[in-house]
């Protein structure tokens, strides 16, 4: 008998399905995006079609109703998504945000999220937030000794 996930391990393990479901479909996903409004999304997702989806992840009733930080979210994305696992009361939700409720490494979308387009100001300004964690994220894994000295020389000058 396994014991019961605390709260940061069914985070996590609905983050993981969250940003596979992403990219299986083929948006790009990156966790733990930071927003310009100070705000940090649990899965920022770029589709195909230029597009920004926040994946917002719930691990438990009270980590939504304790939450007031999330229609911040909506003003940096097109599509609002919540993702749950199977035990999250999905009643609590706002019908107007899609819905991705998880089981292990799979997902399923149970409903889609409404359209709210941004404005191409905002995209472009996004679009530009976006690849420029996405690379120095990707730089950090692939040196991290380099850019420790990127770093450094950046507090010199």
């Amino acid at each position: 008998m396994s014991a019961t996930p605390t709260v940061p391990e069914r985070t996590l393990a609905v983050c993981r399905a969250a940003s596979l479901f992403c990219g299986m479909r083929g948006w790009a996903p990156v966790r733990e995006m930071p927003l310009p409004n100070g705000r940090r999304a649990d899965i920022l997702a770029l589709l195909p079609d230029g597009r920004f989806a926040v994946m917002e992840v719930k691990s438990c009733a009270r980590d939504f109703l304790s939450d007031t930080k999330w229609p911040e979210y909506r003003d940096y994305c097109d599509l609002l998504y919540f993702a749950v696992d199977l035990d999250f009361p999905v009643g609590l939700l706002p019908e107007d945000a899609g819905l991705l409720v998880v089981e292990g490494r799979e997902a399923a979308l149970v409903r889609d999220a409404s359209a709210h387009p941004l404005a191409p100001a905002r995209r472009r300004s996004l679009l530009h937030r976006y690849a420029v964690t996405a690379a120095g994220r990707l730089a950090a894994m692939q040196d991290p000794a380099g850019l420790a000295e990127i770093r450094a020389a950046l507090l010199v000058e």
